[in-house]
């Protein structure tokens, strides 16, 4: 059998990922590898197994491209009314679906993430 592990996000700035998925997921760094020319840090949420692998290659400077944003992770909130005003506040809410109930945000390097409320 098989279950999920981790997603992978290259990213040009470990830090820069870091206070934005803190402060706009709450999500913490677990664990921490740093090898020749990268580093790898995997955030956790306080409730799942599940990582999220931010890969920082050393030296990259160029935006990677992310085609069109049509690939994303989604994350569950109790309270999207909170949730809403807190990433309104942070400008980072790229769509919204108000008929579905659910909005995206972008993080620093243009990955979006789906914010659902949960069941």
């Amino acid at each position: 059998m098989f279950r999920f592990a981790h997603e992978n996000y290259n990213v040009l700035s470990i830090e820069k990922s870091k206070i934005f998925y803190e402060k706009a997921l709450g999500l913490k760094e677990g664990r921490r590898i740093n090898g020749d020319g990268f580093t790898l840090v995997f955030l956790r949420d306080s409730e799942t197994d599940y990582e999220l692998e931010l890969t920082e290659v050393h030296g990259r400077t160029e935006p990677y491209d992310i085609g069109e944003a049509e690939f994303h992770l989604a994350f569950t909130t109790p309270n999207i009314a909170e949730a809403h005003k807190k990433h309104s506040e942070m400008g980072v809410i790229v769509y919204e679906n108000p008929a579905m109930g659910i909005y995206f945000i972008a993080d620093p390097d243009g990955y979006w993430l789906e914010i659902v409320p949960a069941k």
